[in-house]
C-alpha cells in the first residue's frame, strides 16, 4: 500500500543557507545520512532533469542489512523539481532484488522563513513496503538532527 510519511525541523539559520545544504553534495553528505551510516555520491547533477546515484553505507550491518548489498543501500534518483530557495523535490528508487523495495518514492524538501528561522518540511510519498515506518520516521529524525548539527555546530 502506498504511504507518505513526513517530518520537519526549525533551524536558526536563514533559509539561504538551509536550501544551500539541501543542493551541495558536500554538505548531503555530512548530514544526510541517517546515524550509523555513510554515504557518497558517485555522481550528483542538481537541476531539474539531473540525478544522482548515492551509496549509504552501514557502520554496522550486522543491526539492518542493506537493500543493495549485505552493508549498503544504493539510490538512484531525479530531480523533478527545483526552487531554488524553497523547495526541492526527487524520484527516488532503491537498488535492490527485493520486490518489497520496488517503486518510485517522491521526497520532497521545503524550506520556509519562520520567526525563529528556517522551517525545513520532508514528505515522502509512495514509500515502499519494504520500508518500516518506524525505521522510516527515525531514519528522517535522524538525518533532520543531523542538519541541526551541520548548520547549527549543536
Amino acid at each position: 500500500m502506498p504511504r507518505t510519511d513526513t517530518g520537519s525541523r526549525v533551524y536558526a539559520a536563514s533559509p539561504d543557507r538551509v536550501y544551500a545544504a539541501l543542493v551541495d553534495p558536500a554538505a548531503l553528505t555530512a548530514w544526510l545520512p541517517p546515524k550509523g551510516m555513510s554515504g557518497r555520491f558517485d555522481r550528483f547533477d542538481v537541476r531539474p532533469g539531473g540525478s544522482y546515484r548515492l551509496v549509504l553505507t552501514y557502520a554496522d550491518a550486522s543491526a539492518s542489512p542493506g537493500k543493495a548489498t549485505p552493508d549498503s543501500d544504493v539510490v538512484e534518483a531525479r530531480f523533478v523539481d527545483v526552487v531554488p530557495g524553497v523547495r526541492v523535490v526527487q524520484a527516488v528508487d532503491f537498488v535492490s532484488d527485493d520486490p518489497s523495495y520496488a517503486g518510485t518514492m517522491t521526497m520532497t524538501w521545503e524550506v520556509s522563513a519562520v520567526d525563529t528561522g528556517t522551517r525545513v518540511e520532508i514528505r515522502a510519498d509512495d514509500v515502499p513496503d519494504g520500508i518500516s515506518a518506524e525505521d522510516h520516521a527515525a531514519g528522517l529524525a535522524s538525518s533532520l538532527e543531523n542538519l541541526a548539527e551541520y548548520l547549527e555546530g549543536a
